[in-house]
């Protein structure tokens, strides 16, 4: 069974978001918990949180993602902006847990020069700070690969093994494969046997059993571009096949799988886009 949605907009409450997807078809959906480019939210009320349940419950979407900030950087060197980034994620985490959201999708960070292992050294040291002070939390959070863009840090599939490593309660990490950033950073899907090639070597690596979600995205630049820009499935170079193979994988059935391709402003692009998927799961991979 493949449990397929969109990143939605939270224009208007949270409980839109969950409307805005059921509209154009999805199982699931992602969205953000607070403005992606601001560092405080108002408070989440008890009526914020009835009607965002309510919505789902009432529109059968399941699950729904969370997405962190883009402004939080719990790699970052610079101690400032590391605590900034540190207490942030904290709330992020809690509005989660408030919203009965099960997994929290991050950028690992960008080391900014000081290097890969002081940066995965930093994201873990976080995850271990803000863990340790919510014990009874669930709410799982997910490395999201990344494009390699300046000093990013989750293009190489040892950088995610590397931080969860130094996590002292590792099974509150796991992780989201974007198929866009994992193209750009280098691993080709674009043939059955380069598919099966990059899962196996994740699998070798970090573990298929970690995979909690997928972005679906093509890719607007070529293999290795380490560029980070999303296009429509099967528009981009990385071509329909790559999701073709991707769909009839059995490892990944159940395994929510969300768009974040370009949208205007009628849903009209997701709604082609979980076309195209849903009509690949029949075919033969």
């Amino acid at each position: 069974m493949r449990v397929l949605g969109a990143h939605m907009s939270i224009e208007g409450g949270l409980d839109r978001a969950v409307n805005r997807g059921a509209e154009v078809g999805c199982d699931a959906i992602q969205l953000f918990t607070k403005s992606s480019n601001q560092w405080r939210a108002k408070s989440l009320s008890d009526e914020d949180v009835s009607r965002f349940r309510g919505a789902q419950i009432e529109k059968g979407i399941s699950p729904v993602i969370a997405h962190d900030s883009y402004l939080i950087n719990l790699a970052s060197p610079d101690d400032v902006l590391y605590q900034r980034s540190t207490a942030a994620f904290g709330e992020e985490l809690d509005r989660c847990d408030l919203l009965g959201i099960p997994y929290l999708v991050t950028h690992p960070g960008s080391h900014v020069g000081s290097g890969e292992e002081a940066g995965i050294a930093r994201i873990a040291q976080a995850f271990n700070q803000l863990f340790s002070a919510r014990p009874h939390q669930k709410v799982k959070v997910l490395l999201e690969t990344t494009a390699g863009q300046g000093h990013s840090i989750g293009h190489r599939f040892e950088h995610l093994k590397a931080i969860i490593d130094r996590v002292q309660q590792p099974d509150r990490v796991a992780v989201c494969i974007d198929t866009c950033h994992i193209f750009a950073a280098g691993y080709d899907l674009r043939t059955e046997r380069g598919y099966h090639e990059v899962m196996d070597a994740f699998d070798r690596i970090v573990g298929i059993g970690l995979v909690r979600v997928f972005h679906l995205n093509d890719c607007k630049k070529e293999l290795g571009c380490r560029v980070d820009r999303h296009e429509h499935i099967g528009k981009g170079f990385l071509g329909v096949d790559a999701f073709r193979w991707l769909m009839n994988d059995t490892r990944f059935d159940g395994i929510p799988m969300v768009l974040e391709t370009p949208k205007g402003d009628d849903g009209a692009e997701d709604r082609v886009n979980l076309a195209v998927l849903r009509g690949l799961v029949s075919a033969k991979g």
